[in-house]
């Protein structure tokens, strides 16, 4: 098996880790939302700061890794116009995440306090909530598009 092989096959996975890490936290927190209960919030919460640390981290660090590796593999440029705008999406996508990921914490320990205490989720967790939702949709789009651009790789310049 070539080096570019391997680098191009840990790249892909790692991307559909992101992709695939992405929809399933989104969509598990959303069903545990939409029931209303702290003690289910609590532990999807918990399930879903582990997935996040354990694949969606590991992803973010293995990502540029690969890209790099296989920008030098191929012999592309840093400057071709689809892999300026993939990193400046990647950045993007992280600026989004790492809130998203302090919220998560956080309303992991909102929902088990409420849990506990046998009462309803509070407001503070209901507005972060809604700001955790929020924040998906700019990273998500954000890593629709890379996926695109690393498919597509259109040909233009963003640098001279």
């Amino acid at each position: 098996m070539s080096a570019y092989f391997l680098l191009k096959f840990a790249h892909v996975i790692g991307a559909a880790v992101l992709l695939g890490t992405g929809a399933g936290i989104a969509f598990f927190m959303l069903m545990a939302h939409r029931t209303g209960n702290a003690a289910t919030v609590a532990a999807v919460a918990r399930i879903v700061v582990i997935a996040d640390f354990v694949f969606t981290t590991t992803a973010v660090v293995v990502q540029p890794i690969t890209g790099l590796l296989l920008v030098r593999e191929v012999g592309y440029r840093l400057t071709e116009g689809w892999i300026v705008l993939s990193i400046a999406l990647y950045l993007w996508t992280g600026a989004w995440w790492l809130p998203v990921v302090w919220m998560q914490v956080r309303i992991r320990k909102l929902a088990l306090a409420a849990a506990q205490a046998g009462e309803p989720l509070p407001a503070a967790y209901h507005r972060l909530y809604r700001l955790w939702f929020t924040f998906g949709f700019p990273a998500f789009a954000a890593v629709l598009a890379i996926f695109w651009l690393m498919i597509a790789r259109p040909s233009f310049d963003l640098i001279p």
